[in-house]
């Protein structure tokens, strides 16, 4: 392994390292803030056109704009507005043919003359889609053929030398941003909606995960009838790893919980453990849960409850199924 050299810092190098990364960040404030007074008519038509859209939005840009178009696209096909990025570079070559009649265009253009995107502007045009321009020059071609300008304009780049984009980067993407929670909440958009169009996240999991998901099923469910003595309810519990047991009559009804906090308890009380049924030391009123709740709402009682596993029941309560603390955060619920 090559070890890494030693980098070593005077107070004034230091010092200088951070001015310059604050000043940076107050400059991409700032022109963030600048937004404020021109989120206006002109957005509000944008968000109209889009919601009125019975296809999608395509976002188009060249170099940065392009990569802050992506992400702009990316969150607004992830919170009900469906989107894509088209490369305009790439739309005159064969790929404008992905934008119909029901689209609207959303372009993005610091300079607002873009090359690539004034090219297939004619095309645009023709198709009799709507255009919304974000550019950073109102007086551009760009912003003059647009259907909607949205000015987003900075006074200064964050860049020392005024020639990467940064300031104007973070306020493109701010204003995308912008209309993409407008139209999130213009739709009615929730969170079973998000977590629909995200299944693999964490939020996902906790709205779209049943318990009945993960429970734990037929033979791999600890019970032992009421009449099981101590160490066949132990070798039950040793047997299936959940940490307890589920006591049950003849017919899979539920009677109680045997679990190892019962075990501490009776070994505090002196119980003779070898005499003892587990019907003696069981829980009776124990917490349970359907198959149909949500996998979130098992952890919910467990943590109110303070207590590691859980028994499923049907409406006849029979148990159906269990799971533990270990379940829950295996499928990432936790």
């Amino acid at each position: 392994m090559t070890k890494q050299p030693k980098i070593e810092l005077s107070r004034e190098e230091s010092a200088r390292l951070q001015a310059l990364g604050l000043a940076v960040i107050r400059t991409e404030a700032a022109a963030v803030a600048a937004l404020a007074g021109r989120v206006e008519e002109a957005f509000a038509r944008a968000c109209a056109f889009m919601l009125q859209c019975t296809g999608r939005i395509v976002v188009t840009g060249m170099g940065k704009s392009g990569h802050v178009g992506g992400k702009i696209a990316a969150t607004l096909a992830s919170t009900g507005s469906p989107a894509f990025f088209l490369h305009p570079g790439e739309a005159s070559h064969g790929d404008l043919g992905m934008i119909t009649d029901r689209d609207v265009v959303l372009a993005l253009s610091n300079s607002g003359e873009t090359h690539e995107l004034l090219t297939i502007l004619p095309l645009i045009k023709r198709l009799g889609v709507p255009l919304i321009a974000m550019t950073g020059k109102p007086g551009s071609n760009l912003a003059r053929e647009a259907d909607i300008h949205i000015d987003v304009s900075v006074e200064e780049e964050a860049c020392p030398l005024g020639l990467a984009p940064t300031s104007s980067t973070t306020a493109a993407l701010a204003m995308g941003d912008a209309l993409a929670i407008a139209l999130l909440e213009a739709r009615g958009f929730t969170e079973q909606d998000f977590a629909r169009s995200h299944p693999g996240g964490s939020l996902g999991r906790r709205l779209l995960l049943h318990i009945g998901d993960i429970m734990h099923r037929g033979d791999a469910i600890p019970a032992v009838s009421e009449q099981a003595s101590l160490r066949d309810a132990l070798m039950e519990m040793t047997a299936k790893g959940l940490g307890m047991t589920a006591v049950v009559d003849p017919a899979q009804r539920l009677l109680g919980i045997f679990t190892d906090g019962d075990l501490r308890r009776a070994l505090d009380r002196g119980t003779d453990i070898h005499a003892s049924r587990v019907r003696d030391l069981m829980t009776r009123s124990c917490k349970t849960a359907s198959a149909s709740a949500l996998a979130a709402e098992a952890l919910e009682i467990m943590e109110r409850n303070k207590i590691n596993a859980l028994l499923v029941i049907d409406r006849d309560q029979r148990v159906t199924g269990a799971l533990n603390m270990h379940d829950l955060l295996r499928a990432g619920v936790v």
